[in-house]
């Protein structure tokens, strides 16, 4: 084998470090932004927090000073954080916001007067329906015997408040246990009742119509059309009324057309999961990135304020940094200066891709600002990418879990794009502008005689729309419609 030296000319990407960073905090979401944020101001000596100027003139511009230096995060002109061409040199860091914005806006701090839940009741551990219980079982004045009773039907009641396994079941594990514990069937379901007396009403039971039969009998009993709603309340009856067979129920209970429609309204009010009311889960807040308002005619979107900390270097720190010093603790000081250096740049890049790509959104559907959804226009990645010169998969990440405030309410960056439908004249209209439309008809059916799918076909072909039956059951299911034989009312 003969050994040689080539020479070979080519080209690669290389995702360097700061690159790396500046996609991975493109794709964050608000919270998880915050809480990046947050990390690094706690582990890194030269990041900070700047304080707002307070030195803010009408139209909300601030004086530069010492806090506004070229390290800071805030929104300036957009530039262009592709994944294949990334720029993330010195940028300016002007802002242009116009006017004070009216609409509400999430924040820490809570003002006297203000009804919203306070922040240690949201960032509590949340109860767990089994915890509920076991906290009003020990406030009760159970027998030892029936407590363990009690305590194995709780730990056999799932997150929806339905005991999961038979009487006998409870007995048997009873019996197993250690000390074992012998309890008869009729005791075992005398403490049932108990449990079902707990909070919320309707737990503990077996079957739906045991769920709703506890529910309607903690009405008062003075309740219009009560009895006709126990009598409903049968397995035999709910499947009748699931099936929408109304001709049917009203022979079996001898009722009126208006008698049963009100019992069956009585039904609907009650709770198919109680278990649900009892907080599980940690709830999920939605605070928006982008605020969009009509200013003198014309629909802008800029930065909710809120979520775009304005981060600075720490000048007593980087005044410690002597040049030349190759000590620990001067090197220490250095990378910790360099790092902070491109976290403010990677932020203040994302800041600015993603108000370049949202003020390109607002632009392209400002239809659906005036109109509303039925107004929405076809739109799909590729045409913001081109728009603002950008990657398709820079524009992806930038409208994953990134919300936007609006008039109309917040939406997700993601619900502005939808395909298109080709139209009688040669147009295109939007998917969702088609879910608009069939979900405004469906609102305006008659009662008992909801429309079919086929017919939702007709009528759109006849405004110029030509989907297929197929297609409107398809964007019916999306939106969570259920179909016209399960829409039927009674009356």
């Amino acid at each position: 084998m003969k050994q040689s030296l080539d020479l070979r000319l080519g080209q690669h990407l290389t995702i360097t470090p700061q690159l790396q960073q500046a996609i991975r905090l493109l794709q964050l979401s608000t919270v998880e932004l915050q809480q990046e944020i947050q990390e690094a101001l706690e582990t890194n000596p030269l990041l900070e927090e700047g304080e707002e100027s307070e030195n803010r003139d009408a139209n909300g511009e601030g004086e530069a000073g010492e806090s506004e230096t070229e390290y800071e995060a805030e929104a300036s002109e957009p530039a262009d954080l592709d994944m294949e061409q990334a720029d993330l040199g010195e940028t300016s860091a002007e802002s242009d916001w116009d006017e004070a914005f009216d609409l509400p806006l999430a924040s820490g701090s809570r003002n006297e007067g203000d009804e919203r839940p306070d922040i240690d009741a949201r960032n509590s551990r949340p109860q767990t329906l089994r915890e509920h219980l076991l906290w009003q079982m020990h406030m009760t004045s159970f027998s030892v015997t029936d407590r363990r009773v009690a305590e194995a039907l709780i730990d056999a009641i799932n997150e929806d408040g339905y005991l999961t396994c038979k009487l006998e079941e409870v007995q048997q594990i009873l019996a197993k246990e250690s000390p074992p514990t012998q309890a008869e069937l009729d005791e075992i379901e005398a403490v049932l009742h108990q449990v079902q007396n707990f909070d919320p009403i309707g737990v503990g039971a077996r079957d739906l119509a045991e769920c709703l039969l506890l529910q309607l009998k903690a009405l008062d009993p003075e309740t219009p059309y009560l009895r006709e709603a126990l009598r409903l309340a049968t397995p035999e009856h709910l499947a009748l009324l699931g099936g929408r067979d109304y001709n049917q129920l009203r022979r079996n209970l001898k009722v009126t057309p208006e008698t049963l429609h009100h019992a069956v309204q009585l039904i609907q009010r009650l709770n198919p999961r109680p278990g649900g009311t009892v907080q599980s889960v940690a709830a999920n807040y939605i605070v928006p990135d982008i605020i969009v308002r009509k200013i003198r005619g014309i629909w802008r979107a800029d930065l909710n304020q809120e979520v775009a900390p304005r981060l600075r270097i720490n000048r007593m720190y980087e005044r410690l940094i002597h040049r030349g010093d190759g000590s620990r603790d001067n090197r220490y000081l250095q990378d910790q200066l360099q790092q902070a250096r491109w976290f403010i740049k990677s932020l203040n890049s994302r800041n600015e891709t993603l108000l370049k790509v949202a003020r390109t959104i607002v632009d392209r559907q400002r239809a659906f600002f005036d109109h509303g959804p039925e107004a929405m226009k076809p739109l799909v990645l590729h045409d913001i990418a081109e728009a603002v010169s950008m990657h398709e998969s820079t524009i992806s990440r930038v409208t994953t879990n990134k919300y936007m405030l609006t008039p109309r309410g917040i939406y997700e960056l993601k619900y502005f794009f939808s395909s298109h439908v080709g139209t009688a004249d040669g147009g295109a209209c939007s998917a969702t502008a088609i879910r608009s439309m069939i979900k405004k008809l469906v609102e305006n059916e008659p009662p008992t005689k909801p429309i079919s799918d086929s017919k939702i076909a007709e009528i759109l072909a006849g405004q110029g729309i030509h989907v297929a039956r197929r297609t409107v059951a398809k964007y019916r299911e999306s939106i969570s419609i259920p179909p016209s034989n399960q829409r039927k009312s009674i009356i």
